[in-house]
């Protein structure tokens, strides 16, 4: 099976973004764009990681909800947080941001966090973290807080390598009547969240529906292909960690690798 490696400036279809290191203090997120198909990538937040071998690392994904004037708290892994509905205040560390609906912001490793919701209404929000063993079960929020788990990784992401990566949430939009694009796969690894829209996922020559609320895991070696039959825009929340410097998605090139048979 050949492969060819793409970087994200040159890529159609497939989902990924651009990439820029969040600092301390919160900083806009840049002007989404488009490429080939209409896809539109915007990135909402991204860190670097020094280094992901020292120990193993999981995905785990909850969703939150906050009552109008109420506030949690929140330390642990690395992450980000997206307001789903809402407004929610963060301040973690000396850094203070106020989301808005679609927001993100980057939460830091061991850093004291507070969110709070509006005067006017609940927040919810989406919580991306990639813990250690010893931070997976670590809580996500407290009282008054509720939250659900929405998808844990069972076993270690497999497949990362040593050296700094890049971790980052991008918000991706595939057009209606999207044909399902070549197969693929990701360098490292990403945790998604189908935000609207239903997709059309492939892998082993098996297809299936990704609706909204769904979350969806893609480790290294899965390779697939998406596709939006619908009438509607798919909106994803994707989670991505790549080796730095190294392209976060790879096209295989084998025609039969995730068509449907």
């Amino acid at each position: 099976m050949k492969t060819r490696l793409f970087s994200y400036s040159v890529v159609a279809g497939i989902f990924t973004g651009y990439l820029f290191v969040a600092a301390a203090a919160a900083q806009p997120a840049p002007a989404p764009s488009a490429s080939g198909g209409g896809t539109l990538r915007a990135v909402l937040a991204s860190t670097a990681l020094p280094s992901v071998v020292d120990a193993p690392r999981y995905f785990k994904m909850v969703r939150v909800n906050i009552p109008a004037k109420q506030a949690t708290t929140y330390n642990g892994a690395v992450g980000f947080v997206l307001a789903l509905s809402g407004s929610l205040d963060v301040t973690s560390g000396s850094a203070h941001q106020l989301l808005e609906k679609g927001d993100a912001v980057l939460v830091a490793r061991g850093t004291d966090t507070t969110l709070k919701a509006g005067d006017n209404q609940p927040a919810v929000y989406l919580h991306i973290a990639l813990p250690t063993a010893g931070e997976l079960g670590q809580p996500m929020a407290g009282r008054p807080a509720a939250f659900t788990e929405l998808h844990t990784t069972a076993s270690p992401i497999p497949g990362l390598k040593p050296g700094p990566h890049e971790f980052t949430v991008v918000r991706v939009t595939l057009p209606p009547r999207m044909p399902i694009n070549p197969p693929h796969r990701r360098s490292g690894a990403a945790m998604y969240y189908i935000l609207s829209g239903t997709g059309m996922f492939t892998t082993g020559g098996k297809t299936e529906p990704k609706p909204a609320d769904v979350a969806h895991y893609e480790p290294y070696d899965l390779v697939h292909q998406w596709a939006n039959p619908g009438d509607a825009p798919l909106v994803i929340i994707q989670a991505n960690i790549s080796q730095e410097g190294v392209p976060a998605v790879i096209f295989v090139q084998d025609a039969g690798a995730g068509a449907p048979k």
